[in-house]
């Protein structure tokens, strides 16, 4: 029933994947340190790179100029990708802009796919998505969300405040989920539209998304009947197609960067004499060491489980979940492991690990807090297990 061997395709594409991450994205890691404000430039120098190796955009449908891979073998390539923060930026499937094509693809008219997904497919473009709202609104509970659309002739008229979308600044559209008479509700609205506003970019403890985490608001926003993504009120079940895959393709590229932290902390440990032996020969390190690999070994095999689910066309809603509360608590651990393992090196900036530090502690928070997920996950047990109780 299962089988772990790999299409000697796809191990030959993961193989070219990681050297090209390796030798050419990582060398560019240096650059972005140094200035920040050249990343838009270098993510673009690094995607025309991509494209040349015949990497470029992994899930994309070939009929758009991508790969067209399954999520089994994306898990694969966006794994390898994630060895370095800017891999993902590389090859085109980086968050926001990875599941807002997703979710384009699923229910967006000929017409959207030709305006919007096509271009971003092609890496012209970048993206937000806009659903967290400041309090009282919605953050993990979508339930509470305040942002209100009203019929208005012909089209529609938006208004609210959102927070924290992640891309804004710089980002040509937003997909703005919004409450409708009919229920929630998903509209493209094109940055240059009046009512569309970036209030401020909020410094935030992570660094590395193009555009930052950005306060918008809709302030009279008015866009045509031709706006709306998929259905009126079906914003909801929209907004779970793309979130249950987004946050397992997160799992897939945070791991990438686990594996690079512990292959850091192991050749430092495998270098470093200390109390007459070297590291590695101590005892504790090889014990942290063995659980930094088994929890990469039990990651991995919960997002290819959780990927199978998608590939059969199941929501995969409790499979996802729970890959995201594993995945990011042990990306979490095995990080923090690698830079204790190197001591003051490992909080330097003389190795990457307190960059990879910074970054990874977001993903216990975004595409649902930690404690939602595992609330959802008790639940659906419970129900289950009540439907057997006399």
């Amino acid at each position: 029933m299962f089988d772990f061997s790999l299409r000697p395709e796809i191990e030959a594409l993961v193989a070219r994947v990681r050297g090209f991450v390796d030798e050419v994205v990582i060398p560019r890691e240096a650059d972005v340190a140094a200035e920040p404000r050249r990343l838009e430039i270098i993510r673009a120098e690094l995607q025309q790179a991509a494209r040349v190796a015949g990497l470029f955009a992994p899930r994309v449908p070939v009929e758009y100029g991508g790969l067209g891979l399954d999520w089994r073998d994306s898990a694969l390539v966006f794994e390898a990708a994630g060895r370095s923060l800017l891999g993902p930026q590389a090859l085109n499937c980086a968050a926001p802009d990875e599941g807002n094509m997703h979710l384009l693809h699923a229910v967006g008219t000929l017409e959207q796919k030709t305006r919007y997904y096509a271009p971003l497919a092609r890496g012209e473009v970048r993206s937000c998505f806009a659903m967290t709202e400041p309090a009282p609104g919605a953050g993990s509970d979508p339930a509470m969300l305040l942002t209100r659309a009203v019929r208005d002739g012909d089209g529609w008229v938006i208004d609210g405040d959102k927070w924290f979308i992640s891309g804004a600044q710089g980002a040509v559209f937003a997909i703005c989920m919004a409450r409708t008479e009919a229920g929630p509700t998903m509209f493209l609205v094109d940055a240059g539209n009046p009512g569309f506003q970036i209030l401020a970019l909020t410094p935030t403890l992570d660094h590395a998304f193009p555009g930052g985490h950005c306060e918008v608001r809709f302030a009279n926003c008015r866009v045509g009947d031709d706006a709306v993504l998929g259905e009126v009120g079906k914003g909801y079940e929209y907004a779970q197609l793309r979130l249950g895959p987004g946050r397992l393709t997160h799992c897939m590229r945070w791991l990438g960067i686990a594996g690079r932290a512990l292959d850091i902390a192991m050749n430092y440990v495998n270098r470093r004499d200390s109390f007459g032996k070297r590291l590695a020969q101590h005892q504790e390190m090889q014990r942290v060491v063995a659980e930094s690999a088994i929890e990469l070994h039990a990651s991995r095999l919960m997002i290819w489980q959780a990927a199978w689910c998608l590939d059969r066309g199941e929501q995969a809603l409790h499979e996802t979940s729970m890959a995201k509360v594993f995945v990011a608590e042990a990306v979490g651990r095995i990080v923090d492991r690698a830079v204790q393992m190197c001591g003051a090196r490992g909080i330097s900036e003389h190795l990457p690990l307190a960059n990879f530090y910074r970054e990874i502690r977001g993903f216990r928070i975004y595409d649902g807090a930690t404690e939602v997920h595992r609330a959802s996950i008790g639940i659906r047990l419970l129900h289950q297990a009540a439907k057997g109780v006399k």
